[in-house]
Order: structure tokens, then sequence, then C-alpha cells
């Protein structure tokens, strides 16, 4: 279930960001595909990003 939630809200936010750069810039046109392209690879970023940072405490030196 967390997959799914990590998508849904990287799908929702990539698309609300790839909207408001894409009317901020000249000529810009919303395009719904590349924004579902992107939050799919954010998606597998945060999955790596998780995975490789350590879950255990770290001792003091």
């Amino acid at each position: 279930m967390r997959y799914f939630w990590t998508f849904f809200w990287a799908f929702l936010l990539v698309q609300m960001l790839s909207y408001v750069v894409s009317s901020m810039t000249v000529g810009g046109v919303f395009d719904f595909k590349a924004g579902a392209i992107i939050s799919v690879g954010v998606t597998i970023l945060i999955f790596i990003a998780t995975a490789v940072i350590p879950n255990e405490p770290v001792e003091k030196h």
C-alpha cells in the first residue's frame, strides 16, 4: 500500500509542478504525459533513497 500512496503523491505533486512551471514560461504548454513519466522516475528515486539510507541509530563516537 505504501508503494501506491508514494506514487499517488509523487504523481500529484509532479503534475502540479509541471503545470505551474509550464504556465510561468513563455510559450510553455502543459504536457500531462511528460509529468506522468517524470512522476514514475521520482517515485523510483524515492524508493532508492529510502533503501540506501540506514535505519539503525548512529553510535556516539
